[in-house]
């Protein structure tokens, strides 16, 4: 994430000038790049970015108040984004315009919705609460603009920075203390702070803490603690030399030597830092066989100038060509023309946009005008980003309004069914807002009469309570395959006045305490389990068993026998719903790619899972479980398909759409009411 306060030119500020960094800065940028396209690992790169940003910016305000100069910090902010904003306007514009030409329409709300997060950078929080894989090995699966989630975090540090240093000075003048000492104290307890709670998170999530600001503030202010250091590290000619080579050698092998997986940002992210660090304290050694001679040549120098817009470019680039050409990676000749046409498409904006901007005398006037250009950027993106949304959004009401005709999804099974629908209808959901059919109740449990005491389940208890008293209670615990029935459960729940209590997790199956789950995932079943036994619902809701994507194969759920005779003896029942096929490929993208019929997208059922009498012979031995197939109206006539009755039947390689489950209501109500003999 090649960006950092102003870097001065040797013409501008000669004594504040660092080559070496901004060779530094070349080689991070490259090192990201090429980590991203062939390795798929992470670089240690961006971390490298953080602690020279921080590093340069530390600087900047030392020399301001140490020089008696205000530091004005409206009239900074808005010259840094000023100058931020429009290679990021222009990058975005063009992966909306890449998006709209080769990106799959079920792609299309996630990476709109991203754009808004780019812009206004929160894009890392919007990753962290999504707890997006940043190591995929499958690049074409992730966001064009997942990349801006560093960006994000030096746009809030470029804020939070320069207010913590102003109140240094502040404090400084008031204690009539040195104000580089009351920096060192403050940064030093971010620092302290920051690196415990990113070593704690990192740990315990480490897919959240990855895209935290709170884990990352430790490493731009290492950078600034490096600032405060530098003058009082004055080393020998000749270990300055040996402290640049070694330092380079350790930031390159970074990706090389560790296994980053489960570990960044914690406390292995320091040996890119340290390494970093090195050669920054080197500094110019003014040899002939020094590592900063070597990062002073002229062509990283300019790479260097131009590494902002690279690091902008290269992601959408790949995702783009991955997607195109229908790929998870690339190979030699196609991730070096990535990088070619990355470079050519850096070297543009740097020249075209960020380089006049950066000079312009109108533009540099006075603060007025850097608003206005940072209003422009805002608007630039913001139109086409809400419009596009609105469009999708009259086109989502218009298929909604003629849904019941058109879409009628499961019901086209039933006996009685009539087709009035028109043949030239449009599927549903539209594929832009997949993202919409994960199964959510109305509020959270806090007006139950019986609420979760445990932690553990009170974010994520979610209920649906009718105005009246309800006639029964149904409690729906597990994974994401019991979220998706959710889209049945709820019409049902209104049309019998049930109350809906939810209790799920993602990849946590329903059941009592086993080796093949999780610490986390068995803490959380059992503490649902104690709160089935106090709520006493009239049922449990479940899932009872796991398919397999390749082979003809669901077992059933690990624990659920032994959670289920644990509410049998409290006389509450159990209903567990067979699993729906999992596939190795996406449906949604199957159909998109061959066509709603296509043979390549549909499958016997009896390729993808058990034999039912197996299943249902297992289950009859199973004390307080219910057992409920409706693999029949996933599978009509033993076919597994994208589409039944013009609705998709997944989202994804093994998720129902809530809109397909919700069309099952008669099918569903009448076999889960059998079940439970209501």
């Amino acid at each position: 994430m090649p960006v950092s306060p102003d870097t001065p030119t040797p013409s501008a500020v000669k004594s504040t000038y660092r080559p070496e960094v901004q060779g530094l800065r070349a080689l991070a940028v490259l090192m990201v790049v090429t980590y991203h396209i062939w390795f798929g690992r992470v670089s240690g790169g961006v971390d490298v970015f953080l602690l020279i940003s921080a590093f340069l910016l530390t600087l900047s305000f030392i020399r301001k108040v140490e020089g008696g100069r205000a530091l004005q910090l409206g009239r900074y902010w808005l010259h840094q984004f000023k100058r931020l904003l429009p290679p990021v306007v222009v990058v975005v514009l063009g992966t909306l315009t890449a998006t709209a030409l080769f990106v799959p329409q079920s792609r299309w709300t996630e990476i709109l919705s991203q754009s808004w997060a780019s812009l206004l950078y929160f894009q890392n929080w919007l990753l962290a609460a999504e707890s997006v894989d940043y190591y995929a090995a499958d690049h074409s699966t992730a966001s064009p603009l997942q990349h801006f989630w560093s960006l994000s975090i030096q746009g809030q540090v470029f804020i939070l920075w320069p207010l913590l240093l102003a109140a240094s000075a502040l404090l400084a003048k008031a204690f009539r203390v040195r104000f580089r000492v009351v920096v060192l104290s403050v940064f030093g307890a971010v620092f302290a702070a920051s690196f415990t709670f990113s070593v704690i998170e990192t740990y315990g999530n480490q897919a959240h803490a990855y895209f935290d600001t709170r884990t990352r503030l430790w490493e731009f202010a290492f950078g600034t603690l490096l600032a405060l250091a530098l003058p009082y590290l004055k080393l020998p000619r000749g270990l300055r030399v040996a402290a640049g080579w070694l330092g380079l050698a350790a930031m390159l092998s970074v990706g090389f030597l560790l296994d980053v997986q489960g570990q960044f940002p914690g406390y292995v992210a320091l040996m890119p830092l340290v390494a970093a660090s090195l050669v920054i304290v080197a500094g110019q050694t003014g040899s002939r066989i020094g590592a900063d001679r070597f990062l002073s040549w002229k062509p990283l120098m300019r790479l260097g100038d131009m590494s902002y817009a690279l690091y902008l470019w290269h992601w959408p680039v790949l995702v783009i060509y991955l997607i195109w050409r229908d790929r998870q990676e690339v190979g030699p000749v196609g991730g070096t023309a990535i990088i070619m046409l990355s470079l050519v498409l850096a070297y543009l904006t740097t020249k075209l946009v960020e380089r006049p901007l950066r000079s312009s005398a109108w533009v540099n006037r006075n603060s007025m005008r850097a608003a206005v250009v940072i209003g422009l950027c805002v608007a630039l993106v913001a139109a086409p980003v809400a419009g596009w949304q609105y469009g999708l959004k009259v086109q989502a009401e218009r298929l909604e309004a003629e849904a019941l005709k058109d879409n009628p999804g499961a019901r086209a099974l039933l006996a009685d069914f009539t087709d009035l629908s028109n043949p030239d209808a449009q599927p549903i959901p539209l594929l832009s807002a997949l993202s919409k059919e994960w199964g959510v109740l109305e509020t959270d449990c806090s007006n139950l009469e019986i609420q979760p005491s445990d932690p553990v389940l009170t974010e994520s208890c979610m209920a649906s309570v009718p105005p009246a008293g309800a006639e029964k209670t149904i409690l729906v615990v597990g994974d994401s395959h019991t979220e998706q029935w959710l889209g049945v459960l709820e019409p049902m729940a209104r049309e019998h006045n049930y109350q809906l209590v939810s209790l799920l997790l993602g990849a946590c199956s329903f059941g009592a305490t086993s080796d093949s789950r999780g610490a986390g995932c068995n803490d959380f079943n059992a503490a649902a389990l104690e709160y089935a036994q106090e709520l006493k619902p009239d049922a449990v809701f479940t899932v009872a068993t796991a398919a397999h994507p390749v082979e003809a194969l669901d077992t059933p759920v690990d624990g659920l026998a032994e959670a289920s005779a644990t509410l049998q003896q409290a006389g509450i029942p159990v209903v567990g719903v067979r699993d729906n096929p999992r596939y190795a490929f996406n449906m949604i993208s199957c159909a998109e790619a061959n066509g709603l019929n296509s043979e390549a997208c549909t499958a016997d059922v009896n390729e993808k899972l058990s034999d039912s009498r197996v299943i249902t012979s297992f289950f009859a031995a199973v004390p307080g479980v219910e057992l409920m197939d409706m693999t029949d109206v996933i599978c009509p006539n033993g076919t597994c398909g994208p589409v039944v009755g013009n609705v998709y039947v997944y989202m994804d390689d093994n998720h129902l759409t809530t809109t397909y489950t919700a069309s099952m209501l008669e099918q569903f109500e009448q076999r889960f009411h059998t079940a439970v003999n209501w």
